[in-house]
Formats: C-alpha cells, structure tokens, sequence
C-alpha cells in the first residue's frame, strides 16, 4: 500500500503464531480484529480516555504493519502475528467486551499519523508494567485518564506533540502495491515514479545505486540501470526489469531506510506518493491519459471482434465508457466502464501483445512499440519515428529535420517538441501513445494521401 494515501481495509489477514511458525492464518474483517486486539489487550473497567487512547493505538500499528507489507514484502503470506513479541495480542474465536465494541465500531477507521507524514504512526506499545518501551504505556494511559486528559493528549504523551487523528478514513478491499505486471524500459505510469522515489531514497543508504535524475513516472534508461544495480547489490538476477520479488525487495528496504515501521519514522511524505498521472479514468473526464487509453482501445478493438471501436477525441463519453466495459467483459474484469489498475494493466498487456506481433514491416505505418521514448533511447523504434519526423519536415519547416540515426538525441527530442507544439499536445519531448499516433497520422496523411494507421484496417480479428 505504499504507493497511496492509507485506507482502511476490509480483512487482515492474522497468522496465529510467531512469523516463521507452521501456524494457521485466519483472515477477519478489520473491525472484529480490532474488537479481538483491544479485548485482549486491555481491560474494559478502564476510564474511555484511556479505552479510546489504546484503540486508536492498535487500530494504527496494524495499519503500519500493512501500509508498509511488512510481512508480505518479506514473502508471508499474512499481515500480522498474533504474538506480542512481534504485534499485538490477537486471540482466535474470543469474545469481545461490550463498551470495547462499541468503542472500535466508532474508531476502527482513525488512526494516528506523524505530522506532514503520510503513513500510519508505528504506535509502539506495552503493558507498563512487566514490561516497559520507548512508546505508550498501556497502564499509563489509566493515570493519565484519571488527571484528566483526553485521548489525544494522551497519544500526545507518548508519541510528542508533533501527531494528527486522521478520522473517518475510507475503507476499501486492500490490494497489494505490486502493479502485477512487470515494470521494465520505456514503461510509464505512478508505479514507475514510486519506484524512482524508492530507489533514489535507497541510494542515500546504498550509493552503488546511482540515483535516478527525474522520478517522472517514465522507466528510462537511468531507471534500468537503478534496479539492475539494485537487484546485484541485494542478490536478486540483475535484468533492470522489476518483477515481483524484485518490487516487494525494494519496497522492503525502502521501509528498512526510512524506518517507516519504526516508532522513530523518517516518513513518507504527501508529494512522495502524489500521483503525477491519473489514476481512474470515468466518464465525463478528459486529456491525454484519456487520449491514451483510446489509442490503446483503437488497436485492441481492431484485431478482437469483440471489443468496441472508439475514437480518440480525448474526452471519455458514452462510447468510451461502452468500449471500456465491452474490454473488461472480453478480459474478465468486473464491467464499471472504469479504467482502474487492474484494467489498466490487462490494456496493456493486450495491447503489447498485438504490437509485439505486428511488426513495422506488416503496415506501412508502424505501430506505437508499446514503450515511452525519450532522450537518451535508441533503437528501431527510434529510427521509425526520426523517419516519419523528416518526411514530415518538408512540410512543416519549424519542425526540425533529423538524421535517422536509431539515436533519441537533443535534435530528436527538439523535433518531438515542436511537432507537439504544433498539433497542440503537451510538449514534454516524450514520445508516448498519443504522440506516437499523431505523428503517424501527419505522415501517413502526407506520404499516401490519406490515414493508413494499422488500426485503421487491420485486415484480420481476434476472436
């Protein structure tokens, strides 16, 4: 969950036992598991400020522990133990005190976070008694109430003065923060720019990692060379491709780093996890993400009969939203007309699938390769598009010619750039989807006379 704001979920799943135990895991609605821990921890005779002071404790230890995956980044397959030597004390089955669930149905979803921090607060706790620790005191938290402190002034005792109540936190189905397709050159997207912040971060504690000039959500060459250093300094297979293990080591050491599960936390700040594209694309929106998701529903619905053409217009309307759902019917996703991660990742890996197999020699317009090209790349798909740019060139003298190199240099980039200043797209340099395809429009348009884009007339479909 590192990657967004912190929610509450809807299960945690609790192995009975220390972490590397043959113990069964259970997996409880976060709330009963709130109910279970606040039972068995502490004792409902208590005063409420010192009752409603634990809950909002536990309710953010094990919102740390599965913000951070601390289990599952390390392969378990659970989100937290039941044994306080490692968590807290969670009791298969019990019962639990009537005022303590009335309580945690009131602040299961509020948790305690660091001020300018993200993540919830590693509230560290202990009895008081038997044993004592850097954080709250649970028989403490019983004197303080009887002076008459609030709850917030209470955690504020423990924790510094320097804390925040986050309320009413929304409660969603928890999803583990690898985008379930692997990350690689010329990918782009918010996992690819959390991944840079990763990674630079870790190179402050590691510099064999050289850092990452610009988390743009762009995996460059840079990027590459980052995790491939990565993956050889932490004994993983070296290929600059982050596939799962590779995602959940890197989240793990940037935990480690940071000591975000650590009562000391260096935290995780607001712009750190700030999504530089969006994120779910609905109706009614509009833009080049949307431009994007079109071209890719274009070419998708060019070779499978079953998926709805649509236009690229940039605006999400009815016919987008139509295709979109007739795109989750034909890959088993849930049918929203919502481009959500999961529909975003299957969109991709279709479409990658059509480009890898359409090669440019098929079509006399090439297809978008399915990766980001920016300065600094080289290739055949480079070569492609510094073509295309000459061509076009010779009718629009401001756009630069260039050499057809394979090179992605300055004079490439500078083409690029004014070809996107004069067909009114961002000018970024980068050459993603949606520059892709205007660039093969103009050419087609200029060098045959009319639009001979593949997706145009594919001449076969996938049924």
């Amino acid at each position: 969950m590192l990657t967004g704001t912190p929610y509450i979920p809807e299960t945690i799943t609790v192995h009975l036992g220390s972490p590397d135990s043959d113990a069964p895991n259970v997996t409880v609605d976060f709330n009963s598991y709130i109910k279970n821990v606040a039972s068995s921890e502490i004792f409902p005779t208590w005063p409420e400020n010192a009752l409603r002071a634990n809950i909002y404790a536990i309710v953010s230890f094990a919102l740390n522990r599965i913000y951070t995956e601390w289990y599952r980044s390390r392969g378990y397959d659970f989100d937290i133990t039941s044994v306080t030597q490692y968590d807290q004390k969670f009791i298969n089955g019990r019962e639990y005190f009537q005022n303590i669930s009335y309580l945690v149905d009131e602040l299961f979803n509020d948790y305690v976070r660091r001020q300018g921090s993200v993540e919830p607060l590693f509230t560290s706790f202990c009895n008081g008694t038997t044993v004592t620790c850097d954080g709250l005191s649970q028989w403490g938290t019983v004197d303080l109430a009887n002076q008459g402190l609030t709850p917030y002034e209470i955690l504020q005792y423990y924790y510094g003065k320097d804390i925040d109540i986050v309320k009413d936190a929304p409660v969603r189905t928890a999803l583990p923060s690898y985008p379930d397709i692997p990350l690689e050159l010329g990918a782009v997207g918010n996992d690819v720019r959390s991944l840079q912040i990763y990674l630079n971060r870790i190179s402050g504690n590691y510099p064999a990692i050289p850092k990452i000039p610009s988390a743009d959500g762009v995996f460059d060459s840079a990027t590459e060379e980052a995790v491939r250093t990565f993956q050889s300094v932490f004994g993983l297979e070296p290929t600059g491709v982050v596939d799962e293990a590779t995602w959940y080591r890197i989240a793990y050491i940037y935990t480690s780093v940071k000591r975000i599960a650590e009562l000391d936390s260096e935290g995780v700040r607001f712009e750190e996890i700030t999504p530089v594209f969006a994120e779910d694309l609905s109706i009614g929106m509009q833009g080049i993400e949307v431009s994007g998701v079109q071209y890719y529903l274009a070419v998708i619905g060019a070779y499978y009969e079953a998926v709805e053409p649509v236009e690229i217009t940039g605006y999400f309307g009815e016919q987008t939203e139509n295709s979109v759902k007739s795109f989750q019917r034909v890959f088993g996703l849930p049918q929203t007309g919502i481009v959500d991660r999961a529909t975003r990742n299957d969109l991709y890996r279709a479409y990658r699938g059509i480009a890898d197999t359409i090669k440019p020699e098929y079509t006399a317009v090439a297809i978008y390769p399915g990766i980001v090209l920016k300065e600094g790349d080289s290739g055949e798909s480079v070569r492609i598009i510094q073509e295309y740019l000459s061509l076009i060139h010779n009718t629009y003298s401001n756009i630069p010619a260039v050499n057809n190199t394979g090179y992605f240099g300055p004079l490439t980039r500078q083409a690029v750039t004014e070809f996107q200043k004069q067909f009114g797209i961002n000018p970024t340099g980068l050459v993603g989807a949606v520059t892709w395809d205007k660039i093969a429009e103009v050419y087609s348009d200029l060098k045959f006379g009319f639009d001979k884009r593949p997706y145009q007339n594919p001449g076969y479909t996938i049924t």
